[in-house]
């Protein structure tokens, strides 16, 4: 499954935070670089998110986590206050598939995030991707 997702998906984006690819299947992948990175960086890849969501209709985002270290605090407030609730209102996104990263506190920065969330955005943690991308293929748009 992995090899046909990965053959389907389309790059759309790099920077410092990541890649960003769309998936037809109607969902965008986060591939988290490895590392901390700068509030910028991550408000930029997360507007890039958004403009993909917009331009393709696609609802759903997939969150690989991989090696990447917490996100800072500011990222965090920025995420739960300004974007998921503009992503959540302009793109109408209800689901964020994450599969978890390596490192325990950046699984509790994560918490941070998911708690924080307005309603009506759903968030379901996964050990693998596959089992991450079954969950979004069976969700209705």
């Amino acid at each position: 499954m992995e090899l046909l997702t990965k053959a389907n998906e389309i790059i759309s984006f790099t920077n410092a935070a990541g890649q960003l690819y769309y998936h037809p299947a109607g969902h965008v992948r986060l591939a988290w670089a490895p590392g901390r990175v700068p509030l910028e960086a991550v408000q930029d890849y997360y507007e890039k998110v958004l403009a993909v969501l917009l331009t393709t209709g696609a609802r759903k985002i997939l969150s690989e986590h991989g090696q990447r270290a917490p996100l800072l605090p500011a990222a965090q407030q920025w995420l739960t206050q300004n974007w998921i609730p503009r992503a959540v209102a302009q793109a109408n996104a209800r689901h964020c598939a994450i599969v978890e990263g390596a490192d325990p506190v950046h699984r509790l920065a994560t918490e941070t995030v998911v708690a924080g969330a307005p309603g009506g955005f759903e968030f379901k943690r996964f050990a693998a991707r596959a089992e991450a991308e079954a969950w979004l293929a069976g969700l209705k748009r």
